[in-house]
């Protein structure tokens, strides 16, 4: 049977939602699929999108209203995805050092594997449309108030204030997202550069950590 015959017997068996699902999950493909012949995300149109994931127009609004509308869901993706694998590692009964050592590798593979939705995240972390780094702002929120509520389940800064909590997670996020370009900057094939690139990345979410665990904090002073 035909390879193609295959492919249409399985979409026949999907559910509705299913088949909702993937082709949403085409358009999205397909979009970084422009990004990473080199496009800007802004630069993008609704018709060729379209056409990347072999569709009519009129079938990418049936799933987005807009190209921003397509850009929130990637961010969304991003978001769910690593929060959920980073707190699966800090939900484990491990020390603080082993903690953050197995956060930077499950982050740098979860870059290294979704190299089109880092390159995205970045250009539009600083540029592009206002509704996407306001969305990018509010999921690198998420995943301080998600560390720093982790943090106080596990005693970690456990005099520390909410606020001072909140900073220092803040730091350790914004730390990650400036990370993300060299890991993707980085020649594939070259274990030792990785392994540098690795252990500068881990130094600097140490220093953070000891200065975090150094820092008193002192009464605001008064208006």
């Amino acid at each position: 049977m035909p390879k193609t015959t295959l492919a249409a017997d399985r979409k026949d068996k999907l559910t509705r939602t299913e088949r909702k699902d993937l082709t949403r999950n085409s358009l999205m493909q397909a979009a970084l699929a422009l990004m990473g012949e080199g496009r800007s995300f802004t630069s993008l149109g609704i018709r060729e999108i379209a056409r990347e994931a072999n569709m009519v127009p009129n079938a990418f609004y049936r799933h987005f209203r807009s190209t921003d509308d397509l850009g929130l869901g990637l961010v969304e993706e991003v978001g769910i995805t690593l929060r959920r694998l980073l707190r699966e590692v800090r939900q484990n009964d491990v020390p603080q050092s082993e903690m953050t050592r197995r956060s930077i590798q499950v982050y740098h593979q979860y870059v290294i594997e979704n190299r089109l939705l880092f390159l995205f995240i970045s250009s539009e972390r600083s540029g592009g449309s206002r509704v996407l780094r306001l969305a990018i702002r509010n999921e690198v929120s998420h995943f301080t108030n998600e560390m720093a509520q982790d943090f106080r389940r596990l005693g970690i800064y456990k005099d520390m204030s909410t606020a001072g909590l909140q900073m220092v997670c803040g730091l350790i996020v914004t730390t990650m997202l400036a990370a993300a370009p060299e890991i993707l900057d980085l020649p594939s094939g070259q274990p030792l550069l990785e392994a540098e690139m690795k252990h500068n990345f881990l130094r600097q979410m140490q220093i953070v950590l000891l200065g975090a665990s150094h820092w008193r904090e002192h009464p605001q002073a008064p208006q």
